[in-house]
């Protein structure tokens, strides 16, 4: 990354790290982020394609880090590894997330657990695991991927709708403990977005046909929401929630 491009950036200097960073929506963040001057750490179990977007990215931009976001000692070894490379992190993106679909008749108590562990604990122990970095960084913002989700409701995914409602409420309340160090914390919420996990499924076209802007999100468009909001473009922003639906939550 040449220096040009670092003053110029809207994030220039920073370090970012991005959970679930190796593809679809993370990787947008990434390559976005790295062209605006931060340094991001791709977080992942995906450890191809993590791997092969941090070496794409150049090393001087990017670090790829296995990162179960279940595991504190793994949030732990994250940040120490950032701090490494690039200094301490000013910028965390909660973005790793998995859905499990089925009633709540059906629902096995380890199936609904496992998607509240990754979606809720995950951002929880992000969240405590980069605070004292932050604080070194001199402040910082935090972005949690919640979701439309997290907002109304769905049929058949009750773990993944309790977790994204959770991330709403515990955004809240991480803007009111951490914004003495000058860390903002604000929630994100997609609505459909075209990723390799949804772009074929089924039904997708006819979920978003009646929206007033009736397509799937790019993940370029929810990318530039977390670079808004990890800039200090946003500097006032905390605790709030931003949607980037479509006018999904309009109904």
């Amino acid at each position: 990354m040449s220096m040009s491009m670092g003053k110029s950036g809207r994030v220039s200097g920073r370090t970012v790290l991005i959970t679930g960073g190796a593809r679809g929506m993370g990787e947008a963040h990434a390559r976005l982020l790295v062209a605006e001057g931060a340094r991001v750490v791709v977080g992942d179990i995906l450890e191809e394609e993590g791997r092969a977007l941090a070496k794409e990215l150049g090393p001087d931009a990017a670090l790829f880090q296995p990162l179960d976001v279940t595991s504190e000692a793994a949030w732990q070894q994250a940040v120490s590894a950032a701090e490494e490379a690039f200094g301490p992190v000013s910028g965390l993106v909660n973005n790793a997330g998995i859905v499990h679909v089925g009633p709540i008749a059906e629902l096995s108590e380890a199936d609904y657990r496992k998607v509240v562990d990754v979606n809720q604990v995950g951002v929880f122990l992000g969240m405590k695991s980069v605070l004292p970095s932050m604080r070194r960084a001199g402040g910082g913002s935090i972005v949690n991927i919640s979701s439309v989700g997290g907002i109304i409701a769905f049929s058949g995914i009750v773990g993944y709708t309790a977790a994204k409602w959770a991330v709403r409420g515990m955004t809240k309340t991480a803007a009111q403990e951490f914004g003495r160090y000058g860390i903002r914390v604000n929630s994100v919420h997609p609505g459909m977005v075209a990723t390799p996990m949804t772009a074929d499924a089924p039904g997708t076209e006819g979920a978003v046909a009646h929206l007033p802007i009736p397509r799937q999100a790019r993940p370029e468009e929810l990318a530039t929401m977390v670079l808004f909001l990890l800039s200090d473009e946003s500097s006032y922003c905390t605790g709030g929630e931003f949607t980037v639906d479509g006018g999904y939550t309009t109904f």
